[in-house]
């Protein structure tokens, strides 16, 4: 691939004579390197390395959240059960599923080697690695309580992922108030659900302005659409997930837009 070259050659050679001619040459070759990067990237192979390897460290990294605190409680177990029909996996992923899971659990599991694979194929993606991270959150609340090691587990992976520990107190807040909207949808909506929560569940304060609050409901919406996650390496029976925190984050948009009076 020699786009670049040939254009930035061309364009310095006018603009500036043979010198010109040589930074263009190299500058259109970063072009072409980082173009054809882009463009493996999203090859339909690449596409299905990534979606394979966010399976296998999704649910290694759950079985090691699970077990750091000790034990895998029954909540935990039941948890992952509903995430499996949830998903809709099939006998064999879900046999595959459950052995990533106690492979995870195992003592000696070095989670920092999973990450490590993970980000081996999917490059440093914010989006994806954020993906992984609510996946591990809201196992690790199955039991209605986070341990203090689950939280620290997380935080390691985390840090591994190349998410600071702000940006994961954010994840982790929202996706513990957009908990409080699982299975209201319209009814969480009437008020029975705190205005507080509904605002954390967007990740915005109340004194947000009524045009930078749609904006940042959108944000969310967009990121949680199942087309886009499809696209970025996310699994299909992943991608089902997704409706369901859709569901969280419109019921509690729709809370806030409710107390201001607003009509879209």
């Amino acid at each position: 691939m020699m786009f670049g070259k040939l254009i930035g050659g061309l364009l310095g050679l006018l603009a500036g004579g043979l010198i010109g001619l040589v930074i263009g040459v190299v500058v259109g070759h970063f072009f072409d390197t980082a173009l054809a990067g882009n463009l493996r990237r999203f090859a339909p192979q690449a596409i299905a390395r990534i979606k394979r390897v966010f399976f296998e460290t999704t649910f290694q990294l759950a079985g090691y959240v699970a077990k750091a605190d000790g034990r895998i409680s029954e909540e935990e177990i039941a948890h992952t059960e509903q995430l499996f029909n949830q998903m809709g996996l099939d006998s064999e992923r879900r046999r595959e599923a459950i052995a990533l899971f106690k492979r995870g659990a195992e003592p000696g599991f070095a989670p920092e080697v999973a990450v490590g694979d993970f980000l081996s194929v999917v490059g440093r993606n914010a989006a994806l690695a954020e993906a992984l991270l609510l996946f591990l959150i809201s196992l690790a609340h199955a039991d209605g309580e986070l341990e203090a090691a689950e939280h620290a587990a997380m935080v390691q992976i985390a840090a591994h992922l190349g998410v600071d520990l702000r940006r994961f107190n954010r994840l982790l807040h929202m996706a513990r108030a957009q908990q409080q909207f699982h299975d209201h949808g319209q009814q969480a909506a009437g008020g029975g659900t705190d205005l507080h929560d509904a605002y954390a569940a967007l990740g915005v304060e109340p004194g947000i302005s009524d045009r930078d609050l749609k904006r940042a409901y959108r944000k969310l919406m967009s990121e949680n659409h199942p087309d886009k996650l499809s696209a970025r390496g996310v699994p299909e029976e992943m991608v089902r997930l997704a409706t369901t925190r859709s569901q969280e984050i419109q019921a509690a948009y729709e809370i806030v837009k409710k107390s201001r009076g607003l009509k879209r």
